[in-house]
């Protein structure tokens, strides 16, 4: 059949790569030049099956208080008169109770293991590069109370499968040296050693030429428009290209992958998706000392931070503002970042030289992606990855084929 996809960020690619895997003619439709332009450009690069806590969960409402005011909070709600964030504010406050943090964990868990697993079945098969390290993930504490959290979610972790290790400060420093600069503040930390990361946006592109190579078809400079709907089905995807040209697009299925942008063409046609844009910041900077600099991907809980090593390249990335989809740059929150990295490791980049980015993480109040079908019968949803895009997107893109294929997923997970 023919597929059409729409949006061509990490997810969207993902899923025309298996689409076509599937046997199925894909068109990949995208307002950008190129893949991998928007929340794919310059995300944290981690690929964290241990980071499957959701910010939804117990302790998230004493920490929202306490980050209350504060311009260079990890969690910034600014407060709008939009009927949508107030509505997502109050389904976030349902999913803190501890049972369905709990299970929505779990969910996590489970999709990141086994797209952890795609992504390192589709290297191996194609060689794809992005400045990729299999070095693990190391989450360090720099705080008593975070780092007997920390341990309890570790505990957690490793009941469902992923080897989050706790690890005593000496031990943080010999997994990661660069991390001496700080040895005495150390509280501890917690290791998983098959996480991995790597450039989102470079893998992003080098998959779309995987895919152009296999007969996919991309068409970038189209803005859709809106998703046109006759009885239980999509008939067409109206769209406009670069030059005013306007078009309607048919196909036998249709994918929506537009992150925060899917609740915006869903909801004319009677989908609520509960999918809010969370603003997320990253600094990127050249090397300046290498051995100043980190080589294993690392999470600072105390900041919400995490860094990743990309080739000559030290990303920084985090924080989240809830502010609509205003995708303007905060020097002030950025410059909190830049700060940070230099307290923490002094020498190690060169600032003159970073970078700022902002981008639209796609966050659900659940954590929890929408992956499956929808009321219309050749209408998919692959979209609200939040922050585990880069995580999520193989295997996601994988069930998603599966399932618009006629076939069971192999992930348990619970599908819409």
């Amino acid at each position: 059949m023919k597929a059409v996809v729409l949006g061509a960020g990490v997810v969207g690619v993902a899923s025309a790569w298996y689409l076509r895997e599937a046997g199925h003619d894909v068109l990949v439709l995208d307002r950008q030049p190129e893949a991998g332009m928007e929340t794919s450009f310059a995300n944290g690069g981690q690929i964290s099956v241990s980071h499957a806590e959701p910010w939804a969960n117990p302790g998230a409402l004493a920490k929202i208080v306490q980050w209350l005011g504060r311009e260079d909070a990890p969690l910034l709600f600014r407060l709008r008169a939009d009927p949508r964030q107030w509505l997502w504010g109050m389904k976030f406050l349902a999913e803190c109770l501890p049972g369905r943090s709990r299970e929505n964990t779990a969910q996590l868990v489970r999709l990141g293991l086994y797209s952890r697993a795609a992504l390192r079945e589709l290297r191996h098969r194609t060689g794809i590069e992005y400045d990729g390290l299999q070095r693990g993930i190391l989450h360090f504490y720099t705080g008593e109370k975070e780092f007997e959290a920390g341990i309890r979610s570790a505990r957690y972790m490793r009941e469902l499968g992923c080897d989050r290790v706790p690890k005593t400060p000496d031990e943080c420093v010999a997994i990661e040296p660069a991390l001496g600069a700080l040895r005495g503040r150390l509280a501890g930390g917690t290791y998983s050693a098959d996480d991995e990361s790597g450039d989102a946006h470079r893998f992003t592109q080098a998959l779309s030429r995987h895919c152009a190579d296999k007969g996919v078809r991309f068409e970038y400079g189209s803005r859709i428009e809106r998703i046109v709907a006759e009885a239980d089905r999509v008939s067409s995807v109206r769209i406009e290209h670069a030059d005013g040209r306007r078009e309607d697009v048919r196909g036998d299925a249709y994918v929506l992958s537009l992150g925060s942008y899917s609740p915006l063409l869903a909801r004319p046609l009677g989908i609520a998706l509960a999918i809010y844009p969370a603003k997320g910041y990253s600094v990127t900077m050249p090397v300046k000392n290498a051995s100043a600099a980190w080589t294993v991907s690392l999470t600072d809980e105390a900041c919400k931070l995490v860094f990743t090593r990309l080739g000559e390249r030290l990303r920084i990335a985090g924080t989240a503002e809830l502010t609509g989809y205003d995708t303007t740059i905060n020097e002030v929150r950025c410059r909190a970042i830049l700060g940070r990295t230099l307290e923490l490791f002094p020498g190690a980049g060169d600032e003159t030289g970073a970078e700022f980015w902002a981008g639209l993480r796609p966050a659900t109040p659940s954590n929890i992606p929408y992956i499956g079908r929808t009321r219309y019968a050749n209408l998919f949803l692959n979209t609200g990855h939040g922050t585990l895009g880069w995580t999520h997107a193989c295997g996601s893109g994988r069930a998603l084929a599966d399932i618009v294929s006629g076939r069971k997923p192999e992930v348990d997970f619970a599908f819409t």
